[in-house]
């Protein structure tokens, strides 16, 4: 085990630092996030990234919820060849038990089991006094390691239990049989200086601690998860959990990219080291934000849109003098490539296939005929074809390949005089149907003809439009969400004609629906 007595000296040569663990909740807790769920494909295809990229760790799901993500668990612990493969498990036992069945199959197989320790979660979440909280720590670690050497035990709000206690369930967590100890910041409380000094306190305190590597997991309600993720690495802990844009609970969870930039970049104050391919950073975010259809903000760290851009004046002079004026860290680090120009409508599909393998994606040849042939038609459509374009046709494609719901075409009659009219085909379970709806505008006219050719009881929450790129053929990017009995779906699509986009992304949210109508059995998980 890495000794984690004492904080990092800074200043130790770079094959000298300490290794940090990267696991990565983004299909467990970023998925929880309102809106963000993933189907099975998607969950495959983000965990075959991860696994890519070199994270050491995927928590693929909370195997007891439903079969979905019991099925998704599973599948990913087939399939990875790197990483270890971790699932979510509650203090239960049936639960422990459902969690050691999805993760058997994997090369290395982790279950994470977790328990409240704050008295405000004891009294009334748990309803347990503090003894049988304890009692039900050995219970479960003990339970959980009979199945699998790889253990890792959570304090759920971790940040606001008494010390003393804390460190009491600690130790009989490892004495037990515990291998990884996580003290999660679940609500977004902590400051850094408060969650470096619980980390130091608890491995100092506790006889064992020596025998388990420690991890922090943080949330940014307070906009402070990054920065308490790397001070509890100060204090101790080796491990950080986090997610591929931050997604997760309410405000999120600290992002990885983040978190892996700051140490590959500060390795002056920060000493350590993760196995993470940074140059796939980029592309594991595009993806992400493809599948769960939450668009990265233009001003997000490390993968944002204007992560690079300079539009100042007084910028712009320095970057022409010097980059590192105004960039602390090169756009090829992390997978950023200057928009290419070269693609148009006489591109062949060997080139195309090239383009995609430079821009990270690995598709099949059924995968690759389809986005090759809906290129080619946007290639007729639009003078120019960005990379941004071709990112958002495959993404899309990925999205919505097992859609039981899909648009064949849409004309609408818009215009000063209404109502406006939208005349609309779907296929729909494989049968075609066909529908004329009027509407307060053109938008209006198109959700209306779906929801007489589907009919539904929902609620638009979001309707947002963008531009992919500049230029009046530029695609529009247009983002759905739809609300169904407290159930909240967000879809994304892109078109160069905004009606055909606005249409695509209201039918995938409505897909999404389907799906959670048919496998959701929400279950309370860990933060």
């Amino acid at each position: 085990m890495t000794d984690t007595s004492a904080a990092p000296v800074a200043g130790k040569p770079v094959s000298d630092r300490d290794r940090v663990i990267i696991f990565d909740t983004t299909l467990r807790d970023g998925e929880q996030c309102p809106g963000a769920s993933m189907t099975f494909e998607e969950k495959l295809e983000v965990a075959a990234l991860l696994d890519e990229m070199g994270v050491d760790v995927i928590e693929a799901g909370f195997p007891i919820a439903s079969i979905g993500d019991f099925e998704s668990v599973a599948e990913i612990a087939r399939r990875a060849k790197n990483a270890t493969i971790a699932g979510l498990s509650r203090a239960a036992l049936n639960d422990i038990d459902r969690c050691a069945e999805a993760v058997k199959h994997a090369k290395r197989g982790r279950i994470h089991t977790f328990l409240s320790t704050s008295p405000v979660h004891m009294k009334y979440k748990l309803q347990k006094q503090p003894h049988e909280v304890l009692e039900m720590v050995v219970a479960s670690v003990t339970r959980a390691r009979n199945h699998v050497e790889d253990v890792e035990w959570s304090a759920e709000d971790g940040t606001r239990t008494e010390i003393d206690f804390l460190c009491r369930c600690v130790e009989a967590a490892i004495k037990a049989g515990a291998t990884t100890i996580n003290i999660p910041d679940t609500v977004g409380y902590t400051t850094p200086a408060e969650y470096e000094a619980l980390f130091r306190t608890v491995i100092e305190r506790v006889p064992n601690s020596d025998k388990a590597v420690f991890s922090v997991h943080c949330h940014d309600d307070l906009g402070l998860a990054v920065a308490n993720s790397l001070a509890g690495l100060a204090g101790g802990a080796r491990q950080i959990e986090c997610t591929v844009n931050g997604i997760g609970e309410r405000a999120g969870n600290a992002a990885l990219e983040e978190v892996v930039m700051a140490i590959e970049t500060r390795s002056d104050v920060l000493p350590y080291r993760s196995g993470i391919n940074t140059r796939m950073l980029t592309r594991a975010s595009k993806l992400v934000s493809a599948v769960t259809s939450f668009p990265v903000q233009y001003n997000k760290a490390i993968v944002g849109r204007n992560a690079f851009a300079h539009e100042s004046g007084i910028h712009q002079d320095g970057m022409l003098k010097h980059t590192q004026t105004y960039e602390i860290m090169t756009p090829e680090s992390v997978g950023v490539s200057k928009t290419s120009l070269v693609m148009g409508k006489h591109s062949g599909r060997a080139a195309f296939r090239d383009k995609l393998k430079t821009m990270g994606y690995e598709l099949g040849e059924n995968a690759l005929n389809d986005a090759f042939t809906r290129f080619k038609d946007l290639a007729d459509r639009k003078k120019v074809v960005y990379d941004e374009d071709i990112e958002a046709l495959v993404d899309q494609g990925i999205a919505a390949a097992h859609d039981r719901i899909k648009l064949i075409s849409l004309s609408v009659i818009a215009g000063t005089r209404g109502p406006q009219r939208a005349t609309m085909k779907l296929e729909v379970d494989g049968q075609v149907k066909t529908e004329e709806a009027e509407g307060n505008g053109p938008v209006d006219a198109t959700f209306n003809a779906i929801k007489a050719l589907v009919p539904h009881q929902v609620k638009l929450d979001l309707y947002q439009v963008h531009a992919v790129t500049e230029g009046t053929d530029a695609q529009a990017e247009v983002s759905v969400r739809l609300e169904e009995n407290g159930k909240a779906v967000t879809a994304r699509s892109a078109d160069p004609d905004t009606l055909v986009a606005s249409a695509q992304a209201y039918i995938t949210a409505l897909n999404k629906l389907q799906m959670k109508r048919q496998t959701m059995n929400p279950q309370s998980a860990a933060g």
